[in-house]
């Protein structure tokens, strides 16, 4: 391959690095252009392990033999099996030397394939014959200067097989592979700090709108049940002021672990602190009877909470007959006014919006101190409408 084609194949191999939003799309992106780059008829991104001595296939890329899966789950091999892995990321490296990529044959290691790698070679050789390949070239992964895993491309038998050029030329690519991994870690840290509550860990409120949008999307076009409890802790301010923010936050914690336990009970529910004393759980798919279950849950649970006073609780769902619900804004009112309806009342349950026939009065609440429209999502200033109305 000449040398602008190949500086093309590196560029193009960056860019779709960098054009990949999850670390899925930039592990793909990866394996389909050190495939391309390389000529090669098939390609894996594999991590190392350490903890449980084993690479673990990330993705595999091109064609696939019986059994391979493109994400596999369960794809993965101890360290022991390939002692190069050993000898190039410890020994060699640790010494002075470079994770230079390395050749194989169906035959055993190729021309430029590592000194005294001849008996560390049999697993794969014996991989490549069951496959169908030919040959392969192995370049390990580096990241943040510390081994990270390994890039496997290969051809099929009968084609040309990987010479020297190739396992340097697949050493350039490794570095570049690192380089975008390194990134894709950046970028996932920066969106898990922008959508997670730093005190708790659980969702935030950027996060639930973002996902309550998509879900409400989800409902208009396939009918699929939106369900979204609210909740307010109690206690909290009188925890602060008599005990100190520290202790206050212990209590948001505690409840905080409360609230996973009780939405982990219905698959793919999102838990969430909104702010404050304020907490919620975003449910697409389950019934509302399903959901109310889990609240009801969630308040006995609430009322055992060290220093708390348990919860006031709210229920909306689009399997209740609340009307028609075209946006997240109603659908986040119809909530807050049933767990308002729950404080003002001290009730030691949830409070579902839509159950007290067809002049609902939490319905009819919502519905009045709704901001316009055109408005695509709650402000937060909506609560403080709601605790200044009369209507309970």
């Amino acid at each position: 391959m000449a040398d602008d084609v190949r500086l093309q194949a590196v560029v193009e191999l960056a860019q779709g690095m960098a054009a990949a939003r999850t670390p899925r799309e930039s592990w793909r992106a990866a394996a389909d252009g050190a495939c391309h780059a390389l000529a090669g008829s098939f390609a894996a991104l594999s991590v190392w392990e350490r903890e449980l001595g084993r690479l673990r296939v990330l993705v595999n890329a091109g064609e696939l033999a019986p059994g391979e899966e493109e994400f596999p789950e369960h794809e993965a091999y101890p360290v022991h099996q390939f002692p190069e892995i050993t000898e190039f990321l410890h020994e060699r490296w640790a010494a002075g030397g470079e994770p230079n990529a390395w050749v194989e044959t169906a035959e055993g290691p190729a021309e430029g394939a590592a000194e005294g790698a001849a008996g560390y070679c049999h697993q794969r050789v014996a991989a490549l014959r069951r496959r169908g390949r030919g040959c392969c070239v192995v370049a390990p992964l580096v990241l943040h200067g510390r081994a990270w895993g390994e890039l496997y491309v290969a051809r099929r038998a009968g084609e040309p097989v990987f010479g020297p050029a190739d396992a340097d030329f697949a050493t350039v690519l490794a570095s570049v592979i690192g380089a975008g991994l390194a990134q894709t870690e950046r970028l996932e840290e920066a969106r898990r700090l922008a959508f997670t509550d730093a005190l708790t860990g659980l969702a935030n409120r950027r996060a639930v709108d973002a996902h309550l949008d998509e879900a409400v999307d989800l409902h208009r076009t396939e009918g699929t049940v939106v369900s979204l409890v609210v909740c307010d802790l109690n206690g909290l301010k009188r925890v602060n002021d008599t005990q100190g923010h520290a202790v206050g936050d212990r209590l948001l914690e505690r409840f905080g672990s409360v609230l996973s336990l009780c939405g982990a009970m219905l698959p793919g529910t999102l838990a969430a602190r909104l702010g404050g004393d304020e907490f919620c759980l975003l449910a697409v798919g389950p019934s509302a009877d399903e959901v109310v279950r889990v609240a009801e849950e969630l308040c006995r649970r609430a009322a055992g909470v060290k220093l708390g006073e348990g919860v006031a609780c709210g229920v909306a769902s689009t399997g209740d007959p609340i009307g028609p619900v075209r946006s997240a804004r109603r659908l986040f009112r119809l909530a807050d006014a049933a767990q308002y309806r729950a404080k003002a009342a001290r009730a030691a349950g949830p409070v579902v919006a839509g159950r007290e026939g067809p002049d609902d009065p939490v319905v009819r609440l919502a519905d009045e101190a709704g901001p316009p429209a055109g408005e695509p999502t709650p402000p937060a200033g909506e609560r403080r409408r709601f605790r200044r109305h009369r209507e309970f």
